[in-house]
């Protein structure tokens, strides 16, 4: 039987069918401080290039990503190609500035580096990001944030808003606005943590394209908890090193790789219409495409889904 979780789907409202992986443009921002490695410009234009060739031709980035590096160098690989491709889809998010400011003169401003650093005249989909640093006050005033991004909509600069924040309790409120169209949660949905699992069905029930980035937890879930004991961008609790040898070791056992796993979990998931994997070398869409292709047996899954799962919030 052929595998189904690749199949382009609908994203809620927003477009009939999509790619079901986008390729996570964070890390192309350069930002060793987070993810503890280096990427090259070069890296980074093969990357979006070869996604953009592939199945996975879905993009996500932001303005926060290396303060414009990642979307200039998205920005270098459409420019490559004349254009996004008429089947691709182009994300990003706007918000605070270096400094802290999230005012909604500083959202537009930057929002509007973002049209030029993609080399774009709009983008579909922008997202609200990391709201928790600010006030839901401040979100909501005259003139602030999110008043500015519906203006942006107005104009039709962008044509439809998503909420990418982290604490899940914050997110589930911005759903609840009835402003948004997406929402993003990350690190919050894997294997090792399940926090998001009310946001996701709440959205989901409201016809909001539910996006589900970091599936690998920053990076433990895929390169396993030896070699990289790191989850959500810092070092990883003793608890979560020793619940992802547990899920090694089940992958083990039954030859799947704990990628896989962690990758086809978030993809079988009904709720979710796009997950968000982060890569930083072009070989890695392939090496994607085969983990969300393996074939992994009901007894593995059994094992995996009988495990503990951490259903605490996340501190950041």
């Amino acid at each position: 039987m052929t595998n189904t979780l690749l199949n382009r789907r609908p994203l809620g409202t927003i477009a009939p069918d999509v790619a079901a992986i986008s390729i996570g443009c964070a890390p192309l921002g350069n930002m060793p401080d987070t993810f503890d490695y280096e990427v090259t410009e070069e890296n980074a234009k093969a990357t979006v290039l070869t996604a953009l060739h592939s199945p996975l031709n879905y993009i996500d980035t932001a303005a926060w990503y290396g303060d414009g590096e990642s979307e200039r160098r998205v920005g270098l690989a459409l420019r490559a190609l004349g254009g996004l491709p008429e089947s691709a889809f182009l994300q990003t998010k706007a918000g605070r500035s270096p400094d802290g400011d999230f005012s909604g003169e500083t959202v537009k401003r930057r929002f509007d580096r973002s049209l030029e650093l993609l080399g774009v005249n709009r983008v579909e989909l922008v997202f609200l990001h990391d709201a928790e640093n600010t006030t839901w006050e401040e979100a909501w005033a005259p003139d602030g944030p999110v008043e500015v991004l519906q203006s942006l909509q107005a104009e039709g600069l962008i044509g439809y808003l998503g909420i990418a924040s982290g604490p899940i309790d914050l997110e589930i409120r911005y759903v609840e606005s009835g402003v948004f169209d997406a929402v993003i949660t990350h690190n919050r949905y894997t294997l090792l943590n399940r926090a998001a699992d009310p946001l996701l069905t709440l959205a989901d029930e409201r016809g909001l394209a539910v996006l589900n980035a970091a599936p690998y937890g920053s990076g433990m879930l895929a390169k396993g908890p030896a070699q990289y004991p790191r989850y959500a961008y810092q070092p990883a609790g003793g608890d979560s090193v020793a619940q992802a040898f547990r899920f090694q070791d089940i992958c083990d056992r039954h030859g799947v790789p704990l990628a896989a796993a962690a990758l086809q979990f978030s993809l079988r998931d009904p709720r979710i219409a796009n997950t968000i994997v982060g890569m930083t070398r072009p070989e890695r869409i392939q090496q994607t495409i085969d983990f969300a292709e393996w074939a992994i047996p009901d007894a593995c899954w059994e094992e995996l889904i009988a495990e503990p799962f951490d259903s605490e919030d996340l501190a950041r």
